[in-house]
């Protein structure tokens, strides 16, 4: 008897979904592709299905590794001041305090605008591959995932971006300042993230991890 009921309680929570804004609970009802479930109290969409989205997904976050790659690589600024020209990358400014005690601010900078997001990008790969293929999920996928939105707000490429736009308008007045191809790919690569974060149906991903045989 009591392992029927813990089966029927484990039944009854599958029929649940929980706000993850301001935590109101809703009895479970899968809309249709194109239509969306939302929050009756502060509308926030809870499911969001789209057709072929997990194709759009990959195909977003392989850009996105690539444009992280080559926004890290590539010259990001060029600066001509007094007949001194200079061209940093996105990592020369991110480890450009890494002697002395500093070098823990610039690591955690490193990591913020670019390690993290290229983290997050290469678990939503290794997450969303087997499942839009078909296919047995991956080893520890839903590890792998709870992983990679425990690190979303830890991603501040957009941030950067931003911190640079006002850092620009100052140094403009002083110096000659040119845009590099890295430049140019990261703003890119912001557009991206944010597309690819409002693709993803994270309940649809919870499902199909935690149910492979009702998906």
């Amino acid at each position: 008897m009591k392992d029927f009921a813990a089966t029927d309680a484990i039944d009854m929570l599958d029929d649940l979904i929980v706000c993850p804004q301001c935590d109101a609970v809703f009895r479970l009802k899968k809309p249709k592709n194109g239509e969306r479930a939302t929050c009756q109290r502060c509308h926030k969409a809870l499911i969001s299905p789209r057709r072929n989205a997990g194709l759009h997904i990959i195909a977003v976050a392989l850009a996105v590794l690539f444009l992280i790659i080559g926004a890290a690589v590539f010259p990001f600024l060029t600066i001509d001041a007094a007949g001194n020209k200079n061209a940093v990358s996105i990592l020369d400014a991110a480890l450009a305090f890494a002697g002395g005690p500093m070098i823990f601010l610039s690591l955690a900078t490193a990591a913020l605008i670019i390690f993290v997001p290229l983290l997050r990008v290469l678990l939503t790969l290794y997450v969303l591959v087997p499942v839009v293929l078909d296919r047995p999920h991956a080893r520890h996928a839903i590890v792998a995932f709870r992983l990679s939105e425990a690190l979303r707000p830890w991603s501040m490429a957009e941030i950067f971006a931003i911190g640079c736009a006002v850092a620009l308008v100052k140094v403009s007045d002083l110096a000659h300042v040119g845009f590099g191809p890295a430049f140019w790919m990261f703003g890119i690569l912001v557009v991206l993230v944010i597309a690819q974060d409002s693709f993803m149906c994270k309940w649809s991903v919870w499902y199909r991890l935690e149910h492979p045989r009702n998906s």
